[in-house]
């Protein structure tokens, strides 16, 4: 796929919907000057995609697609189906709804592994959340019957992800009250060079019941891109984004300067001097018979030894489903996962000060990892070969929209090796064997306001998978007085790093919180906890005075499966089939094998760790219950924490021999440095997912070699 080409005169649309279309969302009041509702950049989300739409070729595709298998995404004939549904219904009779999600209801798990392609469709039915006069509405629309058949009011605290709708009213409404404009202009900053964002306000205290409130924050976008760079510290403005009118404006910060722009463009032709550095030819992984992988009926991914359905989200940004790997001996498609997916991201910042406090931010269910999934940048984002999928999502006027080449797959070699060994010792044998290891990704990369989160489904022919993260964007920053910290009266009461002149580079964290519904050769698996004990010889026994022995715990319940990670403590934390075993009487299992990582530190009844207790362990194990997919609850915006991982994990259920759900939750500590500044370089970290005697022996053992004849091999030239 070729990415798209946009005519003129939706440039200016495009600024804001692909540049900065997301969480913390960034709007200049250039924008608003002298708009109205009947041009392109100033109307409803669903004016500024039906123009999109126009434009994209991919949707003349989209609007033919038909779907294949259960787990298929709804279509955008189901989606246009299902608001005709909407429009007739009675509730909504005399007013349409906000729709702020409208995904497939997913058919119970047994139907689902029960299907074999070419039986009929199960029923196809849509879930949909929506708001009408600041209630939540929770509906189930049968497709089939064109009716709906479930309905129901939430009452509990939290609300839906934010629309674009949502984050356009509470980006306006700050611009037409005198006091935030007269402040803007008391610190220096031309209001046709102010450019906002929309933090989420997290929950502390019944002062923000009842409403659905969003804070506002400004930076300058004079002589630089980076705003983000050139924060208006100490000016918050609380929005009821309803009723469209300010709650709050809180304006400490009057004697702090905004920050120069020198030095904080990040973009290429920005740059007024090339890199110190010698050159880098541009480099690629050629493939001259082309990819090895292929994808059927636009979801079913299909390479070497493994198999797995693949579909893009509005919420997690990516679902991979049914992932099978072909056993070496047999032949046969065994299962290893039935659903994996990023659950929820926790991301807060440290600092207590009016303007910060509130930044404790639930980027999945807050504002969406692929509603801010932007189109990947070829050779860049994604390798020649990658093939590209899109995403088909709804506006909030329940109408679809195409959110283009937000998902890249590819095959990846960086010069690993699979295995390999020499041998001289042996008389007679002169042995060299090594084998490549190529592997294949599926990307996505999500720009959720200043943050880049960069996700990888890596998949590996000896059975393995490993997930990984990268963060890459801008810090937040915070404004200071300071230049140098010798000015600093106490270094230690910072926030953060210098990073800049009057830039603080702020202390936070970031948690990402991995749904992994592991079915090993059946859905009926235990979890074990396999310790590393250290072991006394006996007098007179050994030399040796201690030896390390593996000691196996099969967890019973839901608490014996809460797993905070411990250098001194170490352990293997294996799922095994029970009734599955090789031919030497090992249970097939898989372990999950933590990388870097990181745990959170907050006080336990500190609101933002309330609200996401579910990094409290980094390891759960719950019972599979097809209600329970979202760590920080179903409606995670302003709630409480009551409907969390933690909650449901509480009950204490029974684990053992059953369908269960493992949870994984991947940290980051991040001390800001100079060399974040002004945009980070990425950073990540990753786990595996590794098959333990899964298979009867290495499962790569007979792959073969590359050859010079396959590949011709090049090499660098002498040295001058």
């Amino acid at each position: 796929m070729q990415a798209t080409s946009y005519l003129p005169f939706c440039l200016i649309l495009l600024v804001v919907l692909v540049l900065f279309p997301c969480s913390r969302y960034p709007l200049t009041t250039q924008q608003y000057v002298g708009c109205s509702l009947t041009t392109p950049w100033c109307g409803s989300w669903n004016r500024k995609y039906s123009i999109l739409e126009t434009q994209n070729p991919k949707s003349i595709a989209h609007s033919a697609e038909t779907t294949h298998h259960p787990l298929d995404p709804l279509s955008i004939q189901e989606i246009n189906k299902v608001r005709a549904v909407l429009s007739s219904y009675g509730p909504f009779s005399s007013s349409f709804p906000a729709i702020h999600s409208l995904s497939l209801d997913e058919p119970e798990k047994s139907v689902v592994l029960g299907w074999k392609k070419g039986d009929p469709l199960p029923p196809r039915k849509a879930f949909v959340i929506a708001l009408l006069n600041g209630k939540t509405q929770v509906l189930l629309v049968d497709l089939d019957s064109s009716r709906v058949t479930s309905h129901s009011t939430h009452q509990g605290s939290g609300y839906p992800t934010l629309s674009m709708d949502d984050i356009q009213v509470a980006l306006r409404v700050p611009l037409s009250d005198p006091e935030f404009n007269k402040s803007i202009m008391a610190r220096g900053v031309k209001l046709s060079d102010l450019a906002c964002i929309s933090p989420s306000s997290g929950w502390f205290g019944p002062d923000e019941e009842g409403r659905r409130i969003i804070k506002i924050q400004c930076g300058s976008i004079q002589d630089t891109a980076n705003f983000y760079m050139r924060p208006i510290e100490g000016l918050t403005v609380t929005v009821d984004i309803d009723r469209k009118e300010v709650v709050r404006i809180s304006d400490t910060g009057r004697e702090i300067p905004v920050p120069k722009g020198t030095n904080t463009d990040y973009r290429y032709t920005a740059q007024d001097r090339p890199p110190e550095m010698e050159p880098i030819n541009p480099i690629s992984m050629e493939q001259p018979k082309g990819p090895s992988f292929r994808v059927e009926d636009g979801h079913i991914v299909k390479w070497a030894n493994w198999e797995f359905h693949l579909k893009a989200d509005q919420r997690t940004g990516m679902i991979i489903s049914q992932a099978k790997v072909r056993d070496s001996e047999t032949g046969e498609l065994r299962s290893v996962m039935y659903k994996g997916f990023a659950s929820e991201m926790f991301v807060p910042y440290m600092d207590p000060d009016e303007a910060w406090y509130f930044k404790s931010y639930m980027d999945a269910g807050e504002f969406g990892l692929g509603l801010t999934a932007l189109a990947l940048v070829p050779l860049n984002d994604c390798p020649r070969n990658s093939y590209y999928m899109d995403g088909v999502f709804v506006a909030s006027d329940g109408k679809p929209f195409i959110q283009s080449n937000m998902i890249c797959v590819f095959e990846r070699y960086t010069g690993d090796v699979g295995w390999r060994h020499s041998e001289t010792f042996l008389p007679g044998f002169n042995i060299r064997e090594a084998r490549p290891k190529v592997t294949l990704v599926a990307r996505i990369a999500a720009s959720v306001g200043n943050y880049d989160y960069i996700f990888d489904w890596e998949f590996q022919t000896d059975g393995l998978i490993r997930v990984k993260v990268g963060l890459s964007g801008m810090l937040m920053v915070k404004g200071t007085p300071l230049e140098n910290i010798h000015q600093a009266p106490n270094q230690d009461d910072m926030s953060g790093t210098l990073v800049s002149e009057n830039v603080i580079g702020v202390v936070h964290d970031h948690f990402i919180t991995f749904h992994l519904d592991l079915d090993v050769d059946n859905t009926d698996n235990s979890f074990v906890k396999v310790n590393l004990v250290k072991e006394e010889t006996l007098p007179g026994q050994s030399p040796r005075k201690s030896y390390l022995k593996a000691k196996r715990n099969v967890a019973a319940t839901e608490s014996d499966a809460k797993i905070k990670l411990k250098l001194y403590d170490p352990s293997e934390f294996h799922v095994i089939n029970p009734s599955k075993r090789s031919r030497l009487g090992n249970s097939a299992g898989y372990k999950i094998v933590p990388s870097g990582t990181a745990a959170s530190l907050l006080d336990l009844q500190d609101p933002p760790q309330l609200r996401s207790a579910f990094t409290n362990n980094q390891i759960w194990v719950t019972p599979y219950n097809r209600t329970e997919q979202w760590a920080g609850g179903l409606f995670v915006y302003q709630s409480k924490g009551e409907d969390t991982l933690a909650v449901w994990s509480d009950r204490n259920r029974p684990i053992e021999n059953r369908d269960i759900v493992l949870w994984y939750t991947l940290g980051f500590h991040h001390i800001p440095c100079q060399e974040d500044f002004p945009i980070m370089p990425t950073v990540s970290s990753s786990f595996d997912l590794k098959p333990v005697n899964f298979f009867e022996r290495n499962p790569v053992l007979r792959a073969a070699p590359n050859f010079e004849k396959d590949l011709p091999v090049c090499r660098p030239t002498a040295s001058s």
